[in-house]
């Protein structure tokens, strides 16, 4: 139960350790798929507002700009907090899912709990597959996400059960993005921003909720240098590590630009079998309370984190 990290021998550099169990793990050379294209673009149904509507994900949930849907939203301020801007998200249930494939072999990971975006912290229950690490069972594993860092419980043997692990996720090689087995939610939503290539593929209904469909290419780069703050050193770090930093998505916003639904999928190259993941984060419920209270430094386990 030991997040593996590889280097390649060209320099290049990459986690491809997924999940938190070592469920299966790749080595180096990591490759976003895809291919990334040029200068910005939209296709003629969607027009200009979708690129700038995927763009603007990561804000309307963050509360920091108004959303319409359409990309013609306001930054808010003084003015314009009190007048409900700011409850457009916030907020949101989540639902997660991690799939990999490799050799013929899938294997998914799940994860349910909430997400405060404006504080970007959230609290998740991650549910490991039957027999992924060779056993029936699985305790559930609480992930803490917080700006720059990643707290588990039940993280691994030879923890304490009442002990917490601390991951530094701007040390990554994947920010975080894959290794825990939950891409971060705000995260998920941050790599819109470096929405390259957008294409508007049509409405249609999610959950009861009718939205728009909108698939392209993400750079990672591109993503870290316009992210917020918070988001910038984990994401930068993902740029760095991964062979090529451009990342296929397929994006579902409702009327009032709000992100229901995101999928990445990520390509990692190896020596033996290509290994995909496909990182789904589904949001829902917007506006419920968020309660997230991180773990003091007595309460993390510094020792060593055996492997099964």
């Amino acid at each position: 139960m030991v997040v593996q990290q590889h280097r390649s021998g060209g320099g290049a550099r990459a986690v491809c350790a997924l999940a938190v169990v070592g469920v299966m793990a790749a080595t180096a050379g990591c490759s976003g798929g895809g291919g990334g294209g040029g200068r910005a673009m939209a296709d003629e149904r969607g027009g200009a507002d979708s690129l700038d509507a995927v763009h603007r994900a990561a804000a309307v949930l963050a509360g920091t700009v108004s959303g319409t849907g359409t990309g013609t939203g306001t930054v808010t301020g003084a003015a314009t907090a009190g007048a409900g801007v700011r409850s457009v998200a916030g907020s949101a249930e989540v639902r997660t899912s991690m799939e990999t494939a490799a050799g013929g072999t899938r294997v998914t990971i799940r994860g349910r709990g909430t997400y405060d975006f404006r504080n970007q912290v959230g609290r998740l229950k991650v549910v490991l597959p039957e027999d992924a690490a060779g056993e029936d069972e699985h305790r559930p594993i609480t992930e803490l996400l917080a700006p720059g860092a990643l707290y588990m419980m039940n993280r691994g043997a030879g923890v304490p059960a009442n002990k917490w692990v601390r991951i530094d996720t701007t040390t990554l090689e994947d920010g975080n993005l894959v290794t825990g087995g939950v891409t971060d939610p705000m995260a998920a939503a941050e790599l819109l921003r470096g929405a390259r290539q957008v294409t508007y593929v049509g409405r249609t209904e999610l959950a009861g909720v009718v939205v728009r469909h909108y698939r392209g290419i993400s750079d990672i780069g591109r993503a870290a240098r316009e992210a917020s703050p918070e988001s910038r050193g984990a994401l930068a770090a993902a740029a760095k590590g991964f062979h090529t930093d451009t990342v296929p998505f397929d994006a579902y916003l409702d009327e009032q630009g709000r992100l229901r639904k995101v999928r990445h999928r990520f390509s990692f190259a190896n020596e033996g079998p290509a290994v995909e993941v496909v990182s789904t984060t589904l949001l829902y419920g917007f506006g419920v309370p968020v309660s997230v209270r991180l773990p003091d430094d007595r309460d993390i386990y510094t020792g060593k984190i055996q492997q099964r």
